[in-house]
């Protein structure tokens, strides 16, 4: 009796293809902890585990509250009260999105260093420089990540400061409230979801930063990743130690779609917020104003104006034909992941969209997007694992077949892999504009040009396309800037000499030449305003 071929779908088999980048990564790391080697184990245990474990959790709570703190404080303002100044602010507290974090880290490293500038002329003045606290510190690095990611709080705050409105306190009051214990028991409890949910979004991008800790030395499962992988060769101890990441990403992960799931809007408009702002006084006005500055002057200004200098310091002698590769391969690799995500987006959307939904489809569509909740360290390493042990095998059958003739195999340190590893990591980046633009191209749009014989290819071409044009620009330029200044993947599976912009940078800190690594970190900044202008222009529409 002949065996029954199964039959897959095309496009539960398209979905399953799209899947396969984040998918095999997970695998490899769960079947890494299911098998584990005691000895790397023991290892671990020892030497590694209890001090990533306590800088990683220290870290990661440092960075949510300090976040936290600054940017529900900037939201309340912005949103809430008239000081001087406001309008700049607005939108201003959102520019340090622009800045990497490891940009920032040798900036703030490179200043406020023993050897830097203020200390050295701490020195010639007073004689010492003892009293400056050491940058190169849990304090030092919980604050440059705050001052880079603040804005995901203060975004989702102020948007659920402006829904609230003015009525919130005055509701308040109603109960005997003053301004402030109002702000405290009522504006700030119904704001909560959207602060927990900006706290769970910095935890995520804490836990996967790698190029920040890894200017201030400080060492956290994913710089311990990295030195498994490149200073142990142990893919293993890799694994494994990137399976205990993960479940810190879970649990951060659960919190902010527990967060997202609480949250509701209360019924106030835009209008009602502007139009009620709290009229500060004038000592509150100025404190107001000097807060926000400061905080965007420490996040933003001061470091582009400290990079602007060490650029026109060094620029002429370190600009070469080297530079021109960097700039050319980052284009091009940006360029391409834009390229292919996003036809991956629009295919996975359309999927979504046309075929019969089902529950091995949504969980599909789910893994997919999964991957840009996981950190770049493990993506890399769960893909290169896999690949490599399904090169050496192929390698091994071609000789057998072939003998001395077969070609030598490298699945793995190519272009290819890098981009499967884009996709892995940026999906969802991808998808979610395109799936936001289709769900504005309603039932009733295609049934009316189906009346007018516009069908198949054709609506796609002349109805969807024209309307999808805002949301397909806006997914390729938010991909074509993460790779610009995606690090930890890049520097995992790129190809031998294939050095970018953010590879250099990396080079560069590493052996503490901050100067030198203004020029690259400069180029990549001036990309990251292109989202963050988006961002802007997107919070002042919908806000």
């Amino acid at each position: 009796m002949s065996a029954v071929p199964v039959r897959i779908p095309p496009g539960t088999g398209l979905l399953l293809l799209l899947a396969l980048p984040a998918l095999v990564p997970l695998v490899s790391i769960v079947t890494a902890l299911a098998t584990p080697d005691q000895d790397v184990w023991q290892h671990l245990f020892e030497h590694v585990l209890p001090r990533v474990t306590v800088n990683t959790i220290t870290l990661g709570l440092g960075v949510a509250l300090l976040s936290a703190f600054l940017g529900t404080g900037l939201a309340w303002l912005t949103a809430m009260c008239e000081f001087p100044g406001r309008r700049f602010f607005d939108w201003a507290l959102l520019l340090p999105l622009a800045i990497p974090g490891y940009v920032l880290a040798f900036v703030a490293v490179g200043f406020l260093d023993y050897a830097g500038p203020l200390q050295t002329t701490l020195r010639n003045v007073f004689g010492t420089s003892a009293f400056v606290p050491p940058i190169r510190s849990w304090g030092g690095v919980t604050v440059v990540l705050s001052l880079t990611l603040y804005p995901y709080v203060y975004l989702l705050a102020r948007s659920a400061f402006l829904t609230q409105g003015r009525r919130a306190l005055e509701a308040a009051q109603t109960m005997g409230l003053d301004r402030w214990r109002g702000a405290w028991h009522v504006a700030l409890p119904l704001a909560r979801p959207w602060i927990a949910a900006g706290m769970a979004l910095v935890t995520m991008e804490t836990l996967a930063d790698f190029g920040t800790v890894s200017v201030f030395n400080y060492d956290t499962f994913t710089t311990a990743i990295y030195r498994a992988w490149f200073g142990l060769f142990s893919a293993q101890a890799a694994l494994e130690l990137a399976g205990v990441l993960m479940l810190f990403v879970i649990a951060a992960l659960a919190l902010e779609r527990y967060s997202r799931g609480r949250a509701r809007f209360h019924g106030s408009t835009r209008a009602d917020a502007q139009a009620n702002r709290i009229e500060l006084g004038s000592s509150q006005r100025w404190l107001a104003a000097a807060g926000a500055a400061m905080v965007f002057a420490f996040a933003f200004a001061l470091p582009m104006l400290q990079l602007v200098q060490w650029t026109a310091r060094h620029a002429i002698a370190d600009f070469d034909g080297r530079y021109v590769g960097f700039v050319l391969r980052s284009i091009a690799l940006a360029a391409s992941a834009a390229a292919v995500i996003l036809a991956a987006s629009i295919a996975l959307a359309y999927v979504d969209r046309t075929q019969q939904p089902t529950g091995l489809r949504r969980w599909l569509i789910r893994i997919a997007t999964t991957g840009y909740a996981i950190p770049g360290t493990v993506l890399a390493v769960g893909l290169l694992v896999p690949v490599i042990v399904l090169n050496n095998q192929l390698q091994a059958l071609l000789e057998r077949v072939l003998g001395t003739k077969a070609p030598l195999l490298m699945l793995h340190g190519t272009l290819f892999m890098v981009l499967i590893a884009y996709i892995a990591r940026f999906l969802a980046v991808g998808f979610n504009p395109i799936e936001s633009g289709l769900q504005r191209v309603t039932r009733s749009i295609d049934e009316a040009a189906m009346n007018l014989g516009v069908t198949g290819r054709t609506l796609v071409r002349r109805i969807h396309l024209p309307l999808l044009r805002t949301g397909m620009a806006t997914a390729a330029a938010l991909v074509f800037v993460d790779v610009m200044k995606e690090m930890p993947i890049t520097l995992l599976t790129r190809p031998f000499g294939w050095d970018t912009l953010a590879i250099r940078v990396f080079e560069m800190t590493s052996e503490g030449q901050w100067e030198r690594a203004s020029l690259p970190a400069l180029a990549i900044v001036l990309v990251g305003l292109i989202p963050t202008a988006l961002l802007i222009r997107r919070g002042s529409d919908v806000a």
